[in-house]
């Protein structure tokens, strides 16, 4: 049985690109926008616990942010995670619901989310490269087996390659996109 599988290379660099994706909707561009929220933890009943699974995020304006907290007792807790995330918010409690208004962005901070993107590319990029190099662990595998011949196993290292280079386009298209969004808000 060849240890090379095209559709999970290809399920695996897709998914490097997504997760890029989640990564980058969640850095800020001057407007409110509910992902942005995604990596903050709270520490609730002893646990330190996502902020979703004790609040509700919802933005009811541009420039908005409202974290409705399911019981009272946490309001203070949720506030402490939102300041630790050092996401640049400044909350306002009041009662159960905690505002998050979106200061605009100064241009030292503009450049420092975009340089951040650029961070999360280059993680997907060598997340895409791991898993090209890890294919053709498998082909050469495969090849001293006597599974595949020489010559295929060329072909489907190109064939990699290929992918490899799709993938790391598409991942250079979603960070240059959310630099360009980030610079000119």
């Amino acid at each position: 049985m060849p240890k090379y599988d095209k559709s999970d290379v290809e399920r695996r660099m897709a998914g490097a690109v997504e997760s890029l994706k989640g990564d980058l909707s969640g850095l800020r561009t001057g407007r409110a926008n509910t992902a942005l929220l995604d990596p903050v933890v709270v520490e609730v009943y002893g646990s330190m616990m996502p902020l979703n699974q004790v609040a509700t995020v919802s933005a009811p304006e541009p420039r908005m942010l409202s974290v409705q907290v399911w019981d009272k007792s946490n309001v203070n807790a949720v506030e402490k995670g939102i300041t630790k995330a050092n996401l640049g918010l400044n909350p306002m409690s009041d009662g159960q619901t905690i505002r998050l208004p979106m200061p605009d962005l100064n241009e030292e901070r503009r450049r420092e989310l975009a340089k951040l993107a650029g961070d999360y590319g280059e993680k997907a990029k060598i997340a895409i490269r791991n898993v090209r190099r890890d294919a053709n662990d498998a082909l050469k595998e495969d090849e001293k087996k006597k599974e595949i011949s020489e010559d295929d196993r060329k072909r489907l290292e190109d064939e990699v390659q290929k992918l490899t280079d799709k993938y790391v386009a598409d991942v250079d298209t979603a960070t240059s996109t959310k630099e360009k969004e980030i610079m000119t808000q």
